[in-house]
């Protein structure tokens, strides 16, 4: 693996961090060696920071600093997703300075380092390398839907969510990293960038994807999926919201993706869509569920991401939802997801 700095550069402790928190949380593709982020966060452990658990992944409070101890790290990760994917002013610089030091840079933004002919010609200079993620496919090597997904048996389980940033992802991967542990062969298909900075090897980019070929990515990384490594259940990484007014998505992964089965994130302390008054408030849980299954899916669990709460408020929530809804009500971060594995293991029979 490539040995990786990340770069959020004071934005760690938000949700606009997340590539960078799944980063620190695991990848198979890079090895997390620090984050770059600022003097109020440096010299404490990135994992500590994050969700209490050490992970011997330092905070930097520059790049310099960084360089200094980690020597032989080769890439900048762009840690980051930022509203509308533009590349902030004051990372341009570091950029500039990591290209000069010799590290390539992997870039997660719509904002494309390749778009600006400056990093072009010093990442040629310094004979490095600018990776684009977010950069779309050229047409021929785009798919358009075929139909092919709904002969497929293998059980296909949506991790979608009531809102942006609450750990669909993260979600997603815990459960493939249970169902290992119980000799079940899970996969996940990514949708974003920091899953395949993750290292999955199937999926595409759902927002830099040309709307018509969407549903076609989605079957074709399912179908590939199926085909070459023959697993026991898949899982489909969900983006934004069913509802949320900047981006609704979702129905895709039941239609297209064919996921007759889905684990919802909710938080029950979020009011606002992105916490942002104006865009409104965030539907009941129970008005979700009742959607999805107009659809002809079936939520076989809740995940809460417990954001605004003590652990007694979420546990009390647990309970009081469990019994109201007859279904596993998941504490990712707290408990992990092993309680669901019963419940995936009665799709494979």
């Amino acid at each position: 693996m490539k040995k990786a700095l990340v770069l959020t550069n004071g934005m760690y402790q938000s949700s606009d961090a997340k590539t960078a928190h799944g980063l620190v949380r695991s990848s198979e593709q890079f090895l997390i060696a620090g984050i770059i982020d600022h003097a109020e966060t440096a010299n404490k452990d990135a994992g500590e920071l994050l969700d209490g658990k050490h992970r011997n992944i330092p905070i930097y409070a520059n790049l310099a600093t960084a360089l200094k101890w980690v020597p032989d790290a080769t890439t900048l990760i762009i840690g980051v997703a930022t509203v509308g994917g533009k590349l902030p002013a004051d990372m341009l610089v570091i950029i500039k300075s990591a290209i000069a030091n010799g590290l390539s840079i992997v870039n997660g933004l719509h904002d494309y380092l390749n778009d600006h002919p400056d990093l072009v010609a010093l990442a040629k200079q310094n004979n490095i390398s600018l990776t684009d993620i977010r950069k779309p496919k050229k047409r021929e090597d785009l798919h358009f839907f075929t139909g092919d997904i709904f002969n497929i048996k293998t059980p296909i389980v949506a991790v979608i969510g009531m809102d942006c940033a609450m750990g669909k992802r993260t979600t997603a991967r815990m459960l493939m990293q249970a169902c290992a542990k119980e000799n079940i062969k899970a996969e996940m298909i990514y949708t974003g960038q920091t899953g395949w900075l993750q290292g999955s090897k199937y999926g595409f980019v759902f927002d830099s994807t040309l709307n018509d070929f969407v549903s076609g990515e989605l079957e074709n990384a399912i179908l590939t999926c199926n085909k070459e490594v023959s697993p026991d259940i898949i899982f489909l990484e969900g983006q934004s919201a069913l509802r949320n007014p900047s981006g609704p998505c979702g129905l895709e992964l039941l239609i297209s993706g064919n996921a007759k089965y889905v684990v919802l994130l909710f938080a029950p302390k979020r009011v606002y869509f992105d916490n942002e008054a104006h865009w409104g408030k965030i539907p009941s849980v129970e008005s979700e569920i009742a959607i999805i299954e107009q659809f002809g899916s079936k939520v076989i669990a809740l995940a809460m991401n417990t954001e605004g709460c003590t652990y007694e408020e979420a546990i009390a929530i647990q309970a009081s939802m469990q019994s109201t809804l007859h279904i596993p009500i998941l504490l990712p971060i707290q408990e992990g997801v092993a309680p669901l594995i019963p419940v995936l293991k009665s799709l494979l029979q």
